[in-house]
């Protein structure tokens, strides 16, 4: 490639959506938290969203609905990487992937980390690390890719997300709370508590990874998930 190409290549890169799958073990509550954050945000589009398939949602974050994001920065020594001017700030996309729980949709929930940019590890704050949560652990593993976890349904009597960090390092999931470089927050779906937090770390994540795109280029797609009908008579 000519140096005129790679700087026409370059010059065409332009920011792009963090695309984030939701992982964990089945009645964890990994929809519930997507139902909460689209009760917060706008919601631009929607498919699927029963939980024996993947479901793909994508919400908008204005530039008014993340004052954290510099805070959580500096908190983590986290330097800009380019100044940005607030007075132009445009809406933030993210694009979830939802993902069911159950155990005999392993290779799907291994297809929705293997197109994400970002995880979130979804654990029940009253159950803990359970055979899927362990899976959904591999997956993110092999797939290479930055996660955040979400200690949910810290609203219930039995809650204890202390215990849930504990046996997250069992399995070689440091928190940041613990001295380790993973973030984590604790989150009920139900009273929407730390959705908002949530949402911050993701778009944290998401510029510090720097996702970039050729928007001169044709437009390519992945499928993660098909039907074949078989038609009668």
């Amino acid at each position: 490639m000519s140096k005129k190409s790679k700087q026409l290549e370059k010059d065409n890169l332009q920011p792009r959506p963090p695309v984030v799958v939701v992982l964990g073990h089945v009645d964890h509550g990994k929809s519930s938290i997507l139902e909460a954050i689209k009760d917060l945000k706008i919601l631009a589009k929607e498919s699927g969203g029963i939980t024996q398939h993947i479901g793909a949602y994508e919400i908008e974050v204005r530039p008014e609905d993340e004052p954290k994001s510099r805070e959580n920065e500096v908190n983590r020594g986290i330097p800009r990487q380019t100044p940005r001017d607030d007075s132009t700030d445009k809406i933030r996309r993210i694009t979830f992937i939802d993902t069911p729980g159950h155990e005999i949709f392993s290779q799907m929930r291994s297809r929705g980390a293997k197109v994400a940019d970002i995880a979130i590890l979804v654990v029940a704050a009253d159950e803990g690390v359970k055979p899927q949560t362990k899976e959904a652990i591999t997956h993110i593993k092999n797939a290479n890719i930055p996660f955040v976890v979400a200690i949910n349904k810290i609203d219930k009597p039995t809650a204890d997300h202390q215990r849930i960090k504990r046996e997250l390092s069992q399995e070689g999931i440091l928190v940041e709370s613990m001295g380790g470089k993973v973030p984590s927050v604790n989150v009920s779906a139900q009273t929407k508590e730390g959705i908002e937090e949530l949402l911050d770390l993701i778009l944290l994540l998401a510029e510090m990874e720097n996702l970039r795109t050729d928007t001169s280029r044709p437009v390519a797609g992945v499928v993660i998930e098909s039907y074949l009908n078989a038609l009668k008579g």
